[in-house]
């Protein structure tokens, strides 16, 4: 078989998937190694290692492959061994009930796939895969004697049974609950003798079988686990347990179950473990099983591997061999290291601890690494001990070593680094801060005493200082933080030289600025650094208790109870008052002349136009909502000064509105004015340009038909423009909320059904809203007409008012049984779909979606090119309801279908 239509070559290298398997079985036999590495012929089968695949749909797709590759061979032999080995055969076999009929169907099978499920015994399994199944009542059977349909009853007869009999325990279902697989975890009983003759239809051949194989699914999910092959020796009897590579003999020549059972354990509520007899096994966890037809005599035959075959085995035994004295080898060297540093090690050990001698410092972790004999010796490097002044910090002697200058010398002259730290290198500076900072906080309980003592007493005279009552309130927690960041310095001194400089500054800017916020006293400095004029804010102490404080403070800006305030401030806040003053003053004066405007009351409607006026004037509706955050708050903003109608008209100075949409979808970006209330305008503010609708009677003398004129007139090409950029604007969003609503019966709730839900602006919303800055371009508004440039340039201002008012017009009242979702115009209906099913647990392919009346269907379209456009509300109609996914891996695995072997050398192309 292994030479069978090979040509032999010198340099003959596996190219097909049977040359990889013949190699694989040569190695098998004949290698030294202890395990072999399967790549190649796992590479030849183009199968990706990184993803997990059903072992039993491998075996059968491999098995056709393996058949389908053989029975091209000129041997007879070779060209039906799969058949000879694996192959059986059963009978469809359905008798009507009525005339006794029976209609036979054969077929071919590779393994007998059982269903476990509600059993406890594996011949319990085979005895439900071969029971009598009725054929009554809608499924009756139509017989071909009796020309009609009857009553029938249908079962599997085994006919012949093959050499190695694959069953198949189907511990994998489908979970119509949940929509996904699921691994069924429950014991299965399974004898190493089993007699199939009880199950065939011709009695009297030898049908005993031996168990020669399991495959363990170790894990709990349908979706993840590890496979652990048990394979019996034929010729020895010895089982081996193969485990990727580790692979174990069993004790005994006897098959242990045990252990991988103990390591799937689930959880403690699960059944227990039945008792199991001997020869006989049970497993939550086995997966399927191989049993041999049992021989009389074990065969003793070896297999004579290929020259060609052999050539490849012996050049691989080659390069494991050399493999192995290399190891040798390098063992033997390392042991030689080793001994070298033991003998160093005894040399200067004793040699170490410093007496009345010179001393040094010396890395202690460089010397732990120095004893430990395993890693090689780098050079000393003790920069982690030195302070901001490149000398040995006092708070890091605990990490450092005294050590003879003896055996340093020895030290850095074999491993070279440093820099060296004699006795004269502790750092003066750092000990003198040290001590300080414990000075003071030993003193900091006693004077906190002191200082409350101090400020019972009354300040008399020009003795005092000025302190902030906020700093007095938390002084002894800032100098406690204050002597603690200072006490932390050593930690940031050495941040320079042991590769975290980045961070180490990073950390001090930020403290930099955290003390910028606390510094003490500074609660009381104005913006230029003075005395703020505010006295409640501060309280005078008297020279004794700023004394103490100055210890502890000594950079705080100091004032004594003579200096004066700042002067600029004085300035500034008289400035302040006068403005207030007059900007109430202005906000009443407007309020009284504009009442109607301010309260909105009495307002007039063009779809509704008054009878007593001829004559409307128009403002934009931004004016008038500034305008009234004016006057409502006048101490927080600004007068209003002019009114902006320039952005109501186009670059040519025609009006952008029609009167139809004026009434309707541009009602809330303008607002309409009395005559009266025009001319207060016209008196309290700037006005640009004036706008006014005017009504007219026109027409026969039989006929009168009311006509509405503007002025400035309308400006076609502007207004056209307006509109397409409109609509680009809704189909070319980058980020947008869209409503998703699910109907529950077919009917949709309508929106006023929860009022309690409804979202609107509110006064406060308003006050935070902001325009956007004048001269903001709209990159898009430049294509919507022929006179582009002219538009881009000198009407940006109208575009952000547009789009900031349109913002708010758009607004959508979310209802009960709706979710708002953020989406692009350019993302796909796929995409949106796994978006709706995390928020309402419907799987993509159970959602039915439509927008307007109008069907989503096409995955692949994007949301712009459907017609969803911000705001959007979507109809989801749910196939069937889906309860809550246990785990995101579950729920991939329900919205991607699974490609199992797809684009493998199993199945082709």
């Amino acid at each position: 078989m292994m030479g069978d239509g090979i040509q032999e070559e010198k340099d003959y290298e596996p190219q097909t998937i049977c040359e990889h398997l013949q190699y694989l079985f040569a190695l098998l036999q004949n290698s030294n190694r202890r395990y072999i590495d399967p790549s190649g012929f796992v590479k030849a089968l183009g199968l990706d290692t990184g993803q997990q695949q059903d072992a039993q749909e491998f075996s059968k797709l491999f098995m056709s492959l393996l058949e389908d590759t053989l029975s091209k061979q000129k041997n007879p032999d070779v060209r039906n061994i799969v058949q000879q080995q694996f192959c059986g055969e059963y009978a469809y076999v359905t008798v009507c009930n009525q005339c006794g009929r029976e209609s036979k169907l054969l077929s071919k099978f590779y393994e007998l796939e059982l269903n476990i499920q509600g059993h406890k015994q594996l011949t319990d399994c085979i005895s439900e895969f071969l029971k009598e199944e009725k054929l009554e009542g809608d499924n009756r059977y139509f017989c071909e004697n009796c020309q009609s349909k009857q009553n029938a009853t249908r079962k599997i007869r085994l006919l012949s049974l093959p050499c190695t009999l694959n069953l198949q325990l189907m511990r994998f279902v489908f979970d119509r609950q949940t929509g996904h697989k699921k691994k069924l975890n429950t014991y299965i009983g399974f004898s190493e003798i089993l007699d199939m003759e009880p199950y065939v239809e011709h009695k009297g051949g030898s049908y005993v079988y031996e168990l020669s194989a399991v495959l363990i699914h170790r894990g709990v999910s349908a979706y993840s686990g590890h496979y652990i092959a048990h394979v019996k020796d034929p010729q020895s009897g010895e089982w081996y347990k193969f485990n990727d590579e580790d692979i174990e003999k069993m004790e005994g020549k006897k098959l242990q179950l045990g252990i991988e059972e103990d390591l799937a354990e689930p959880s403690k509520s699960q059944t227990r473990k039945p008792k199991c007899g001997k020869g006989t096994h049970c497993s939550r966890n086995a997966y399927m099983l191989v049993y041999r037809l049992q021989a009389q005599e074990r065969p003793n035959t070896t297999i004579q591997v290929p020259a060609f075959l052999q050539e490849l085995v012996d050049r691989d035994n080659s390069k494991f061999e050399e493999w192995c004295i290399e190891m040798a080898e390098m063992r033997k060297q390392s042991v030689d290291k080793g001994k070298a540093k033991h003998e160093e090690v005894k040399e200067l050990y004793q040699r170490l601890p410093a007496g009345a001698e010179p001393y040094e410092f010396v890395s202690l972790e460089w010397l732990q690494k120095w004893l430990d004999e395993s890693t090689p010796t780098k050079p000393i490097d003790n920069h982690a001990c030195l302070c901001s002044h490149d000398k040995l910090h006092p708070d890091k002697i605990s990490i450092m070593k005294r050590i003879s200058e003896y055996a340093a010398d020895i030290f850095y002259s074999r491993y070279g680094g440093g820099p060296r730290l004699t006795v004269k290198a502790l750092c003066k500076e750092c000990v003198v801060e040290r001590c300080r900072v414990l000075r003071l906080k030993n003193q900091l309980n006693e004077d906190y005493k002191t200082v409350n003592n101090l400020l019972k007493a009354t300040v008399k005279g020009s003795d005092g200082f000025w302190v902030g009552k906020s700093s007095l309130r938390s002084w002894r927690q800032l100098a406690l933080e204050q002597l603690d960041e200072q006490d932390g310095d050593a930690d940031q001194s050495s941040g320079k030289m042991n590769g975290n400089t980045l961070n180490k500054d990073e950390s001090k800017e930020e403290r930099k600025e955290e003390e910028e916020e606390l510094n003490f006293n500074e609660d009381i400095l104005c913006p230029h650094g003075e005395l703020c004029i505010s006295e409640n804010e501060r309280r005078l102490v008297s020279k004794e208790a700023w004394s103490k404080l100055q210890q502890y403070f000594p950079k705080a800006p100091e004032f004594p109870s003579y200096k004066e305030c700042c002067s600029q401030c004085k300035i500034l806040e008289r400035e302040g008052e006068e403005n207030e003053a007059l900007h109430k003053m202005i906000a009443n004066e407007q309020k009284t002349s504009l009442p109607n405007l301010f309260q909105d009351k009495n307002r007039p409607c063009l779809s509704n136009w008054p009878e007593d006026t001829d004559v409307l004037y128009i403002v934009s509706q931004f004016f008038v909502e500034e305008w009234r955050k004016f006057v409502r708050k006048p101490t927080r903003c600004s007068p209003v000064s002019s009114v902006g109608n320039s952005a109501l008209l186009c670059p040519h100075g025609g009006l952008m509105f029609t009167f139809a949409s004026m009434t309707k979808e541009d009602s809330k970006l303008i607002a309409l004015i009395w005559p009266s209330e025009w001319q207060m305008i016209q008196k309290l503010f700037v006005v640009d340009h004036v706008i006014k609708i005017m009504r007219t009677e026109g027409g026969d003398a039989n006929l009168s038909e009311t006509q509405y004129i503007s002025e400035p007139k309308l400006c076609p090409e502007c207004r056209e423009g307006l509109l397409c950029q409109q609509q680009r604007d809704l189909r070319e969003y980058t980020q947008a909320t869209i409503y998703v609503h699910k109907v529950v019966d077919n009917k949709k709730v309508m929106k006023d059904s929860a009022p309690e839900l409804n979202v609107s602006s509110s006064e406060t919303e308003e006050d935070k809203e902001e325009t956007k800055p004048d001269g903001e371009k709209d990159p898009d508004f430049n294509q919507s007409n022929g006179g582009t440039k002219r538009q881009k340039i000198s009407h940006q201002n109208y575009i952000a008012y547009q789009k900031q008012v349109i913002r708010r017009s758009m607004r959508h009242r979310k209802v009960r049984g709706e979710k708002a979702l953020l989406v692009s115009a350019n993302q796909t209906l796929k995409e949106l779909k796994i978006q709706i099913m995390h928020a309402f647990s419907v799987a993509p392919f159970d959602q039915n979606l439509s927008i307007d009346g109008k069907i989503l269907s096409d995955d692949c379209a994007t949301l712009g090119t459907l017609g969803v456009i911000p705001e959007s509300v979507i109809l989801l109609k749910a196939d069937e309801p889906i309860a809550d996914y246990a785990a995101m891996d579950d729920v991939m695995q329900v919205c991607m279908p699974e490609e199992g072997f797809k684009g493998t050398g199993l199945l082709g192309h």
